[in-house]
């Protein structure tokens, strides 16, 4: 996903911009635009060319290796044999809709259930994260009978229509929809006091917002470590106040796991359980998979047994048999590799050398995040805290022509966005800080 920021498009590829791009890319990028239209954007301006993966790398067809500290989608790795070995011994038994009876959707929902508050005794299945979030909305919208939604200023959750409506980083050109209100980001490093009291301020007013204005609040959609907005890990616990504030409003707390579920902050299984709240549905998507097409959402039983009473709802192929048992490997292999701890231990050392490098760099004014989710914000001056795209747009593309990929976020396209696979460890680690050290020291 492309991100709009104030500035304009995060990390685009702008025709014309590099002479690096050689004419074999040329061609594949002419191409592109002709088959594919505008509305599909490229990283970098020099694009990378990739046919493989492995584990935290991607290669070019020459065979040149890309470190990716980008890529949460491929959750435990590019290509993990685990999960292939699931996916083809599935896909070369059985591939069906869910209106048969079979026993393996219903392992893998006792298997991600059990991950959960037992509160959450629902699973609906879906493709994406998109019909995820939209599926969400709907339950929300059965359950109170209201329609407003709260969301954070810079918040992206999806490309369906409706759920477009409430993704404010997609743009200007993608309305917001009238039902929908936005508060400011909880940014601890730019705001003064109570992180969680802000934050909770902000919430209640745009609850006042909507009751003043007729419409009736439906749910708060909350990706819980604000990726879009700016990484926002920390205090631990402030998202508290906000919730309760939305739950006594008669309204739902969704929490969009989709970046930091499935043990990316390094702290238990969910990005939500970090602040000690219990939501009432939690929507993921294709990290679940390692990137294939599976989704759901998980909700109080009593929210999705009366949403199924009054609405007929199928996804024909979500919690297919090969996508159940590609997301049961996904299971198995943050459990057997270890992958929470790895991400706990390996994000906190990789910040602790970010900061170190903040030393002798002062562009590097923020560092923060948990787990393998990482932002590091860049600034013209550490008093004024003055956001530094420029700098940020030649780290980025720097990096890149080092090999290492990574991007941008915030409001201002000037904080790193370091999102790597889970198995991502101290060797990767290494190369990563070399190369940001040698291209801070060139620009």
């Amino acid at each position: 996903m492309s991100q709009i920021t104030s500035g304009g498009m995060v990390n685009a590829y702008v025709p014309g911009a590099s002479t690096a791009v050689t004419a074999e890319e040329a061609t594949l990028i002419s191409r592109r635009q002709k088959l594919l239209g505008t509305a599909y954007r490229l990283f970098y301006e020099h694009p990378v060319h990739v046919v493989r993966g492995e584990g935290c790398w991607l290669y070019g067809g020459n065979g040149e290796a890309y470190l990716d500290v980008y890529n949460n989608v491929a959750s435990v790795g590019h290509c993990h044999p685990h999960v292939i070995t699931a996916l083809a011994r599935q896909a070369s038994i059985l591939n069906t809709h869910t209106r048969y009876l079979h026993d393996t959707i219903l392992e893998y929902a006792e298997r991600l259930l059990a991950t959960l508050p037992a509160e959450l005794g629902r699973v609906m299945f879906t493709c994406t994260g998109s019909e995820a979030n939209d599926l969400a909305l709907r339950v929300a919208r059965s359950a109170t009978g209201g329609e407003g939604v709260i969301v954070t200023s810079l918040a992206y959750h999806g490309v369906t229509s409706a759920v477009a409506e409430f993704s404010p980083s997609l743009g200007r050109q993608v309305p917001l929809g009238r039902h929908v209100r936005t508060v400011p980001a909880p940014d601890g490093y730019r705001g003064d006091g109570d992180v969680g009291r802000a934050f909770a301020a902000g919430v209640r007013a745009a609850l006042d917002d909507l009751t003043r204005h007729g419409i009736k609040p439906a749910a708060m959609f909350c990706d819980t470590i604000f990726s879009s907005d700016g990484v926002f890990a920390d205090p631990p616990g402030f998202m508290a106040e906000a919730v309760a504030a939305v739950q006594a409003a008669g309204a739902l707390f969704v929490a969009d796991e989709v970046q930091p579920g499935f043990g990316r902050t390094g702290h238990g299984m969910w990005g939500f359980e970090r602040h000690g709240i219990v939501p009432d549905l939690v929507t993921v998507g294709k990290p679940m998979g390692n990137g294939h097409p599976v989704a759901g959402v998980f909700g109080r039983a009593d929210l999705i047994d009366e949403f199924g009473r009054n609405t007929r709802y199928f996804n024909t192929f979500g919690g297919n048999p090969v996508s159940c048992q590609v997301g049961m490997a996904v299971l198995d292999v943050i459990e057997r590799e270890g992958l929470i701890a790895n991400a706990r231990d390996v994000g906190s050392d990789m910040r602790d050398r970010f900061r170190e490098l903040g030393q002798r760099y002062p562009v590097i004014g923020d560092v923060r995040g948990t787990g393998l989710f990482t932002g590091v914000e860049l600034v013209k001056d550490r008093t004024t805290k003055a956001p530094d795209p420029e700098t940020t747009t030649r780290l980025v593309n720097g990096l890149r022509e080092r090999r290492v990929l990574i991007s941008a976020t915030g409001p201002h396209a000037n904080i790193l966005k370091v999102r790597p696979p889970l198995v991502f460890g101290r060797k990767e680690t290494d190369v990563l800080m070399a190369a940001v050290a040698e291209t801070l020291a060139a620009l």
